[in-house]
């Protein structure tokens, strides 16, 4: 053997957790929350953007309802590349996509910046997410590779900081270059370059699986919907019809994406629209409530946790059960933002934003990533997490367009009354799943 290169693995030696395994959750969180650089970006800004373009002519109601507009196409072109992300993570490798969409990302975020009008400002932010979509599938297929089925739900839960306690850190970041007067274009250039230099990063120590670090193969789950034809384990059998066929043949399957498009639809919503619900409605500055806005993903990864590592001591059913309790205690919550006066004490309607960031987020998070590795191992983990993900965003639509339109039209308070029927839809619909799913595999559930 060549001095340096790496001995490969026996095949039936056992999977331990080695540093590389460490390294490698810290490179995937770090990478994945770099996104959130050029995602919410948009968000944190949109106060200033609809007043700057106020300033040319443009009503604040007629510029919100067409960011809103642009942002649900964003969320559309996000959920079309979920559907073609997954099957080529599980085909042509789950680093290519992450970094890949990193690049992508950072180019489009830099013509944002650059547009001066709704024509380039729609094409920027379609190009934008349709690389995104690439990030969260790359992601899940790198750790289908380098996990045990038995460590999925903590493994995630981990790895999902990246898009609640990233999210947070990135917009908290960007509240501070608005406090210190940095404007729009600014806070776009500074996110490009945050995800340009964790992109370099990755790309010099991320691997695909343990193999290449002379590290053993983890175990996959047994009861994933490949066991019966024998690719419980299998990497590279068939091709992209082999991989779809048992997931669109399980029913339980089906209900999980039925859920992401509840949880998804109310996610987005709360990420899009609470800094601007915090100054219209609260009478927050743009700055403050930029950073208010991190007390959702903030408290949404504290539940992430809990209900990650809570789920592997709970068996195969219990993801389905903490989802049931976490939508119905989230419409509670919705519920009770109707009762939140119009520039009133700052602190209700912060503390209704962490609430709903803590019940919701921890159901969410298990959709496109535990329950997708239950799906599909590491055969097609990746592909089930693009197309739960793919129905989720496909609610995206509501989020921006929707949502504006009611808000500008009926208020906030009966945009929370709309948002707390859909989630408790969502929490009925998870009350099937676990009476479905008792005692099945998840190919006949």
């Amino acid at each position: 053997m060549a001095q340096g290169q790496i001995e490969p693995a026996e095949p039936g030696s056992k999977a331990k957790f080695t540093f590389w395994h460490g390294a490698t959750v810290a490179l995937l969180v770090l990478g994945y929350s770099g996104y959130y650089f050029c995602r919410s970006d948009l968000s944190v800004v949109l106060p200033a953007l609809i007043k700057d373009l106020a300033q040319h002519g443009i009503t604040p109601n007629q510029a919100q309802i067409r960011l809103g507009f642009i942002a649900s196409l964003g969320t559309v072109a996000y959920a079309f590349g979920k559907f073609f992300s997954g099957p080529l993570a599980d085909t042509g490798g789950g680093r290519r996509n992450f970094l890949g969409g990193m690049a992508g990302s950072i180019f489009f975020t830099i013509i944002f910046a650059l547009s001066g009008g709704f024509p380039l400002f729609t094409l920027a932010w379609i190009g934008n997410r349709l690389f995104q979509s690439q990030g969260w599938a790359g992601l899940v297929r790198v750790s289908s590779r380098w996990f045990s089925y038995s460590s999925y739900g903590s493994v995630m839960a981990v790895v999902s900081l990246s898009f609640l306690f990233g999210d947070a850190a990135c917009r908290w970041m960007m509240s501070e270059l608005l406090a210190r007067g940095v404007g729009w274009r600014g806070v776009f250039y500074f996110s490009a370059g945050s995800l340009a230099v964790l992109l370099v990063t990755n790309a010099l120590l991320l691997r695909e699986g343990p193999e290449e670090r002379g590290l053993p193969t983890p175990e996959v789950n047994p009861r994933n919907v490949y066991a019966d034809e024998g690719q419980a384990g299998g990497d590279e059998q068939g091709g992209v019809g082999a991989i779809l066929r048992p997931l669109l043949t399980s029913f339980a399957f089906w209900l999980v994406c039925a859920l992401a498009f509840g949880t998804t639809l109310l996610r987005e919503t709360f990420n899009l629209w609470t800094p601007t619900y915090f100054v219209q409605f609260v009478g927050l500055s743009a700055s403050v409530a930029a950073s208010r806005s991190a007390l959702f993903p903030l408290c949404g990864g504290v539940s992430v946790l809990l209900g990650g590592f809570l789920s592997d001591k709970l068996g195969s059913n219990g993801r389905n059960v903490l989802v049931v309790a976490g939508m119905a205690a989230c419409t509670v919550c919705l519920v009770m933002f109707w009762h939140v006066p119009s520039h009133g004490a700052a602190w209700e309607p912060s503390l209704l934003v962490g609430l709903v960031g803590f019940t919701l987020l921890g159901p969410y998070s298990y959709l496109a990533g535990a329950m997708s590795l239950d799906f599909g191992g590491t055969r097609g983990s990746a592909t089930a997490a693009g197309i739960i993900d793919g129905f989720g965003y496909m609610a995206g639509w509501l989020s921006g367009d929707t949502v504006a339109r009611i808000s500008v039209h009926f208020g906030w308070r009966d945009t929370f009354l709309c948002l707390a029927a859909v989630s408790f839809v969502t929490a009925l619909v998870g009350m099937v799943l676990t009476a479905h799913g008792r005692g099945r595999k998840l190919r006949d559930a």
